[in-house]
């Protein structure tokens, strides 16, 4: 029997619509932004150019998330604006894929260039998307059907990330890595068309729509500072802060300094996508049931720890296991998070707050990854202290370490303030680790096969 998403029958194909969405915007972006960083290090950008990749287009394109807010307010249609972001998303491939090479000069200038106006297209349509999503879903299924959706689009992101992978390292064996970079592109182009195909035969019922007044009003600012998203939007983009200082350069790392080939580098992002897949739903279902801050503590926990495992050895299998660790943590910090805003944001006031927090979350990206690059070009491999030599294997370790240090600061004094704002059922921290422990794949499995055989109440 097939999955029902909601009682009424247009909201319920609306959602299936939704799901589709997901697993082709999923193809988009596991098969060709995945391999953002992997161009630019084969176009030979430098760090500092490889931070400045990661910082300046989420930044610039934030604020298309206060003109989408802007237009919602003037037009009154939802459905209008998803539609054109998406649709410049897709186009944005097309220079993507062919400017640095026609200009090689600037190539990774203009590679820059082209990706903020990618990342304009997604963040003009998401205000939009989240009111729409928000309106749809109903509050009391919205863990198990955004950690379904979230499970199906990384069923469809892994095998778009496996066949990228697949198809540059064939290449690149004959010597035409170019090439395929542009069919990887051009793949991806074609399924963000696919996915604005699926966001325009989805329903926009009357109701709230993501609108807010510019300049906003001092009232509403002295609300929004005082209420506890505020703080919640505080500790993620002080989070995305110490992520970006590290994680644009991971890439860099496996490719330039310990010399991945495609496929290597493929199969370490897939595990992430793997294991995220896995327990998503299990994650959802703790959500639904104990409530978004304890999946947020217990989870938060492990992010400080993800980039230090790094320093340890830099052997393929270890880094495997590393990453079966970083796709457990992050599944359930993305999707607790993500319904978290959801829990904490009143429907009449979303495009404010959701702007006010997409802005910030930028913010942080932009300054992290900066200073990552900044990092990442000046700190020696080797240096001398208290009368001993010590060496890394490379400079970018440090990077790592210290991303590592600023998110224990971060979570030990923002974790324990958040407070949960569901009637929900009482579980402590140990109780829930506890959960965490005794999960492995195959329960995971069997417990997702149960869910989808059983008819729905």
């Amino acid at each position: 029997m097939s999955r029902r998403y909601a009682k009424d029958p247009i909201v319920d194909r609306s959602l299936r619509h939704s799901v589709r969405d997901a697993a082709a915007y999923s193809v988009m972006t596991g098969g060709g932004e995945a391999y953002f960083s992997a161009f630019a290090v084969f176009l030979k950008a430098s760090p500092g150019q490889i931070g400045m990749l990661a910082a300046l287009p989420p930044l610039l394109a934030a604020f298309a998330q206060v003109l989408s807010a802007w237009l919602g307010r003037r037009w009154q249609q939802r459905k209008k604006i998803i539609l054109i972001g998406a649709t410049v998303q897709g186009l944005a491939w097309i220079p993507l894929a062919l400017l640095p090479i026609a200009f090689p000069t600037y190539a990774v200038p203009l590679l820059i260039a082209c990706v903020v106006v990618y990342q304009f297209g997604t963040n003009f349509a998401g205000p939009q998307w989240s009111s729409l999503m928000a309106e749809l879903v109903p509050p009391r299924r919205r863990g198990r059907f955004f950690a379904r959706r979230t499970r199906v689009a990384s069923a469809t992101s892994f095998s778009a990330l496996v066949a990228s992978g697949l198809i540059l390292h064939e290449f690149t064996a004959y010597n035409a890595t170019l090439i395929g970079f542009w069919i990887v592109f051009a793949i991806a182009a074609i399924a963000r068309f696919v996915s604005v195909y699926h966001l325009w035969c989805m329903v926009d019922p009357p109701g709230t729509t993501a609108a807010m007044e510019v300049p906003v009003s001092e009232d509403a600012w002295t609300r929004l500072r005082a209420s506890p998203f505020a703080r919640f939007s505080v500790f993620f983009a002080l989070i995305q802060f110490a992520v970006a200082i590290s994680s644009p350069f991971f890439a860099v790392y496996l490719l330039r300094d310990l010399g991945y080939s495609y496929l290597q580098f493929m199969s370490n992002s897939a595990v992430v996508v793997v294991v995220q897949f896995i327990t998503l739903n299990w994650w959802g279902r703790l959500s639904d049931v104990f409530g978004n801050r304890l999946t947020l503590r217990v989870t938060g926990m492990l992010l400080p720890v993800l980039p230090a495992l790094w320093l340890i050895s830099h052997d393929y299998v270890y880094l495997l296991l590393v990453q079966v660790i970083a796709g457990l943590a992050w599944a359930g910090f993305s999707l607790s998070a993500n319904n978290f805003l959801f829990d904490l944001v009143p429907a009449d006031k979303r495009a404010t707050f959701m702007a006010f927090h997409n802005v910030l979350t930028s913010l942080g990206v932009f300054c992290g990854a900066l200073v990552g690059g900044y990092l990442a070009t000046h700190l020696p491999a080797t240096w001398t202290w208290n009368g001993h030599t010590y060496q890394w294997f490379s400079g970018l370790l440090g990077v790592f370490l210290l991303s590592s240090v600023l998110r224990v600061v971060v979570v030990a004094i923002f974790l324990p303030r958040l407070k949960e704002v569901r009637d929900v059922k009482p579980m402590s921290v140990g109780g829930l680790i506890f959960r965490v422990a005794r999960f492995h794949a195959v329960a995971g499995l069997v417990f997702d096969i149960i869910g989808v055989r059983r008819p729905p109440r």
